[in-house]
């Protein structure tokens, strides 16, 4: 019995001795290098955009090129471009951009405005782009109503560079014949026999760059010069129908609104913020603020 209690006590011994002179084990590591700290992914700081007349809601007649009609199904609609304000970009903001895109255009336009005929919502769908304003200056936050259109032009509008930005070309030309160039701003005009309700998206940018550098940029020309320029973006989104059948969208609000929203568009890469870039701006509770006053619509060329 004594034996065997000493050859217990001289396990026990050993083992306790093997555990002292064994290797320590490392805790597992959170880096992938030791000494170095992994970041957080970068967020891109957020732009809250204002679009007079709706809030998430219906685009009012006033900013539409067709507007719905009982008798003959579509007119000529208001056509002026928005009312459109934003907060101030990050510190290394150089210019603002602005895309207005409709991802919800129908892929095959057979049976488009035909009586008697629907555009069936599981239609696939791309995008139109309705407005393409790059390189305005970076002390400009706001466009009044109607500074880049102010009225349906059936010849289209001219691009090239104005006080407020360089106009490039929407995407209004695809469907007109005579090849005449659309520049700058054209509203909604949406099939009025389509089964679904269309969405606008008035997308705004800041980007680290005076200027883009192109002539006549349609928008994914536009898109694919912002990559890697982007300190900051935001839009608001409205929403428009010329099918009477359809439910009516919400009204929109008088005064506007603003709306911050996920991208429905092309997703473009961010540049890196600096390292004095501010967070995120909170939405505001106010108007947005309005910078120096543009030209009158009616003197700029058309």
């Amino acid at each position: 019995m004594r034996r065997f209690a000493c050859l217990f006590t001289a396990l026990i011994a050993c083992g306790a001795s093997a555990q002292q002179n064994a290797a320590p084990v490392s805790p597992v590591s959170v880096n992938p290098t030791p000494g170095t700290v992994v970041a957080p992914p970068t967020v891109p700081p957020v732009l809250s955009v204002y679009v007079g007349g709706l809030r998430d809601g219906a685009i009012p007649p006033k900013l539409v090129y067709c507007q719905a009609d009982a008798s003959s199904h579509t007119k000529d609609g208001g056509n002026r471009s928005p009312d459109i304000r934003w907060t101030k970009g990050p510190a290394g903001t150089k210019s603002y951009a602005i895309i207005a895109v409709d991802p919800d255009v129908p892929t095959v336009f057979t049976d488009a405005n035909q009586a008697g005929r629907t555009i069936p919502a599981a239609l696939p769908r791309q995008s139109f782009y309705h407005w393409v304003l790059l390189d305005i200056p970076s002390n400009i936050t706001s466009l009044p109503e109607g500074v880049d259109s102010s009225g349906v032009s059936k010849q289209g509008k001219p691009v090239g560079s104005f006080a407020y930005g360089v106009r490039g070309v929407n995407d209004y030309g695809k469907f007109h014949i005579n090849g005449d160039t659309h520049g700058g701003y054209d509203g909604p005009c949406p099939p009025w026999n389509d089964e679904i309700v269309h969405h606008y998206h008035f997308k705004v940018f800041a980007l680290d760059v005076p200027a883009l550098h192109l002539e006549a940029p349609d928008g994914p020309t536009a898109i694919a010069a912002m990559a890697g320029h982007v300190l900051a973006e935001g839009e608001a989104v409205g929403t428009y129908t010329q099918n009477l059948q359809l439910p009516k969208p919400p009204l929109p609000v008088p005064t506007g609104g603003e709306v911050t929203s996920p991208d429905k568009g092309p997703s473009i890469p961010v540049a890196a913020p600096a390292a004095t870039s501010p967070l995120p701006a909170a939405p505001m509770a106010g108007p947005l603020p309005v910078t120096p006053t543009l030209p009158d619509p009616a003197n700029l060329k058309e």
